[in-house]
């Protein structure tokens, strides 16, 4: 969702686009392949002048040693073979959670990542991968980290799909009372962040911007909006946002012995963002990298009803 939108708006921008992915899209230049693959890699590089890295093993659970192969030797493996195609801009698209130690994060900047205390297999890798990234950072080679935060908008199948799929079949419960302040940022305004960060890549290189609407709202809210987009009924029922995360526990211990073919229900770092506030200051990556969210959320929301609406 997120790939196709930062490919659509480069392209728009003027630039020659090549896309890396798994499977073809039919885009007029792609190269098919993993990031894990460094053929594939070198041949998507070869003779760009810059690259957006947006690839990574996503899941709340899982064995480490598949997202460290994704999210930290991927990472190296395209950052080395960028600089090898004299690529002069890197852009790497992290995330919030890399510096989320499970407390309740209220107007914070970005924090450095930190693959020690992050929460879950997917954040540390992820932090890892930002830390590699940056440290690759120097003169003739300008590395931005770009931390988009719950990113959703028509077709997410991340987010808003498991929302709505949990909340259809009565399994979304709102942790507490719900009214926890979150962040978002709708899909077009992260491509138009992405965006600006390689433009301004020369200027600001070396440092992590985090992205968001700079819209926080309580949780409860979000998810109601989610489901009334897609035309199922907003989950009710509560359950204690301790309890929450003592079941999140037990189900991350069962599901590393006997892992489910989905999702689990619930686990930790799942009931830590839906029950503690998380929303970032904006000013800086405002600041410096000139952007400003186009689509606010009520438009956004709007626009994932039509979406809906479309597929009935």
């Amino acid at each position: 969702m997120l790939g196709a939108a930062v490919a659509d708006r480069l392209a728009a921008d003027g630039h020659e686009v090549r896309t890396l992915q798994r499977s073809s899209t039919g885009r007029a230049d792609e190269v098919t392949g993993s990031i894990t693959d460094p053929r594939a890699v070198e041949r998507a590089v070869d003779g760009r002048d810059a690259v957006v890295h947006l690839a990574a093993k996503v899941s709340v659970t899982g064995d480490e040693t598949g997202f460290r192969r994704v999210n930290v030797a991927g990472t190296r493996s395209l950052l080395a073979a960028a600089r090898r195609a004299g690529a002069t801009r890197f852009v790497q698209v992290s995330s919030p959670s890399v510096a989320h130690t499970g407390h309740a994060l209220a107007g914070a900047g970005a924090e450095p990542a930190d693959p020690l205390r992050a929460r879950g297999p997917y954040a540390r890798t992820k932090a890892a991968g930002e830390l590699a990234a940056l440290a690759a950072d120097e003169p003739g080679f300008a590395v931005v980290a770009v931390r988009p935060h719950l990113v959703w908008g028509p077709g997410d199948t991340q987010l808003v799909a498991r929302v709505v799929d949990r909340a259809r079949r009565g399994r979304l419960p709102l942790l507490g009372r719900g009214t926890a302040l979150v962040d978002t940022v709708y899909r077009d305004n992260a491509a138009d962040a992405i965006a600006a960060a390689l433009e301004r890549a020369p200027e600001v290189h070396g440092r992590a911007y985090v992205v968001s609407n700079g819209e926080p709202r309580p949780i409860g809210d979000l998810i109601g909006a989610m489901c009334r987009a897609a035309g199922v009924p907003a989950p009710e029922r509560r359950v204690p946002a301790g309890l929450a995360r003592a079941a999140g526990a037990a189900v991350e211990a069962w599901w590393s012995i006997r892992p489910g073919d989905d999702e689990p229900p619930m686990t930790r770092f799942l009931a830590e963002q839906l029950s503690t506030a998380h929303w970032f200051d904006q000013r800086a990556t405002r600041r410096d990298l000139g952007w400003e969210p186009a689509v606010g959320l009520d438009e956004g929301f709007a626009r994932l009803a039509d979406w809906y609406a479309r597929q009935r």
